[in-house]
């Protein structure tokens, strides 16, 4: 059972990284599920077709995150610890020969290259998002202001078409645990205006379901 302190207690030590921390385990969680999907697949398990087409829109969320970390964080990176970030940047580009390949076995209707496609790409985004949560975003948190930090989440945030949020919302929170949707929440009231943050909340209380009286529990002032 978790106290009302220690809610509150916890809601002082979340920080913008948090959010991005909470989207690589959504990238995880869902990449686990196509992952799998493709395997039975190239077994003969009919009708989990639309599970491996997810990719599609799984990629599309990685490039908005990538592209938002180049923009942003990256360059912050590189004020406080010169010549890191370019490594990262080529495992971008690694894992966007790797889509291109898993795109191409997809397209091609072959299973098992599929299959082997995919789990090629889980492997790399696996050790990528690793190295980013205990090396990059370790530095970043050390070293960078929060306001920064702010900054630099915000810049990713706002990369994402508007028009795009409520499938972003959709696919990303039903694969977070209870203290990555909290935290992501307390993000996004760190650095959205009122009125958006309002209407993302109509978003993920139709996205996560039954789980809103859970966030709603850990952040009381939602119910306002």
């Amino acid at each position: 059972m978790i106290s009302k302190h220690m809610v509150q207690e916890k809601s002082i030590t979340v920080g913008p990284i948090d959010a991005i921390l909470a989207i690589h385990n959504a990238f995880r969680a869902d990449m686990t599920r196509i992952d799998a999907a493709a395997l039975d697949a190239a077994r003969g398990k009919p009708g989990i077709e639309a599970t491996v087409e997810r990719f599609r829109f799984f990629n599309e969320v990685l490039e908005w995150h990538a592209h938002g970390e180049e923009l942003a964080v990256f360059p912050a990176l590189e004020e406080v610890a010169p010549l890191i970030a370019e490594a990262y940047v080529k495992d971008h580009r690694g894992l966007d020969a790797a889509f291109d390949e898993l795109s191409n076995a997809v397209s091609a209707r072959d299973p098992l290259k599929t299959a082997r496609a995919t789990a090629a790409f889980k492997f790399h985004l696996d050790i990528h998002l690793d190295k980013e949560d205990t090396h990059l975003y370790r530095i970043i948190r050390e070293r960078v202001s929060v306001p920064d930090q702010g900054k630099a989440v915000g810049i990713m945030a706002g990369g994402v078409p508007a028009n795009r949020n409520p499938e972003l919302i959709a696919w990303m929170f039903p694969l977070l645990g209870n203290d990555d949707r909290e935290n992501m929440t307390r993000v996004w009231q760190m650095v959205m205006p009122p009125g958006v943050f309002a209407g993302s909340m109509q978003l993920v209380r139709q996205a996560v379901g039954d789980g809103w009286a859970e966030l709603n529990r850990r952040i009381p002032e939602l119910a306002a």
